[in-house]
C-alpha cells in the first residue's frame, strides 16, 4: 500500500546522537515538513543508542518512529559490531577509520527509500557533515548525490516521476556549528548519545572520536555537553 508522495514529508535517518538529532530538528521544527525517523538495531555495541533515537523522536513530537533490525555484525569488520577496541584518544587523519561499519549508510538509506515510498516521503534526511565525510566515504556528497539518482530509477514512484531526495542540511557544518543549529531550534542534546564505546550504564567514555569532535564542539562555544563523562 503506496501513500501520495508529498513535497511535505520525510524520512529522517536518527541514529539518537548529536548530528541526527539536529537533522531532525532542522527538518521539522525549521522547516515544518512531517517527518518519519527510522532507527536501525544493526548488531552494534552502542545499543543505548536505540533508546536515545526514541527519546530525540518523541521530544520533537515525532508520531511515526519505527526501528528496524539488520544484523551487519554477521558482516562484520568494524569496532562497533566486533570485539575490537575502539581508538581513543586520537583523532583519525585521512585513512578510513577502524570504526567504519562496511556498507551501512548504502543500505540504511536503501532502507529509508524504501519506507519513503511506503509512507509519501519525497525526501530522506541524513546528517552527514564535514567531520563525517572526511573520514567515512558513505558521507561523502558524491555518494549521497550518487544514492538518489540510484534511488529514483530504483523505486516505483521514482519510475513514475516522482525523484526522491536526498537531504543532508549539515553537510557543510563543523560541530560547534551543529550545536549551534540545534541550541537555535531548542534540541535538548541531554537526550542525545554520541559515543562509540559508553560504559554499561550509558555514561559516555569521554574519549574515543566522536566524545572528543563532540566535547571539542561545545568548547568552542564555551557551553558544556549535558551529558555526564567519566572523570
Amino acid at each position: 500500500m503506496y501513500n501520495q508522495t508529498s513535497s511535505n514529508k520525510a524520512v529522517v535517518l536518527l541514529s539518537g546522537g548529536l548530528d541526527s538529532a539536529t537533522a531532525l530538528a532542522w527538518a521539522s521544527k525549521e522547516q515544518g515538513w512531517q517527518c518519519h525517523t527510522v532507527a536501525f538495531d544493526y548488531g552494534q555495541r552502542h545499543r543505548i543508542e536505540l533508546e536515545a533515537s526514541a527519546n530525540v523522536a518523541r521530544s520533537l513530537g515525532v508520531q511515526d518512529h519505527r526501528i528496524i533490525t539488520v544484523d551487519l555484525a554477521a558482516i562484520g569488520g568494524s569496532a562497533l559490531t566486533e570485539d575490537i577496541d575502539v581508538p581513543k584518544d586520537q583523532h583519525h587523519d585521512a585513512t578510513i577509520p577502524i570504526t567504519y561499519v562496511p556498507a551501512r549508510n548504502m543500505i540504511f538509506l536503501s532502507l529509508a527509500a524504501g519506507l519513503a515510498e511506503t509512507v509519501g516521503a519525497s525526501k530522506i534526511i541524513i546528517g552527514a557533515n564535514i567531520v563525517d565525510y572526511s573520514g567515512y566515504p558513505d558521507c561523502r556528497p558524491a555518494f549521497l548525490n550518487s544514492f538518489a539518482k540510484t534511488a529514483t530509477l530504483g523505486t516505483k514512484t521514482g519510475s513514475e516521476g516522482s525523484p526522491l531526495e536526498i537531504v543532508a542540511p549539515l553537510l557543510k557544518l563543523d560541530k560547534s556549528e551543529i550545536i549551534t543549529l540545534g541550541l537555535k531550534l531548542g534540541l535538548d542534546y541531554g537526550l542525545t548519545r554520541s559515543c562509540y564505546d559508553p560504559h554499561p550504564d550509558g555514561m559516555p567514555c569521554g574519549h574515543c572520536d566522536s566524545c572528543l569532535f563532540r566535547q571539542e564542539g561545545f568548547a568552542k562555544l564555551s557551553k558544556t555537553d549535558p551529558l555526564p563523562y567519566p572523570e
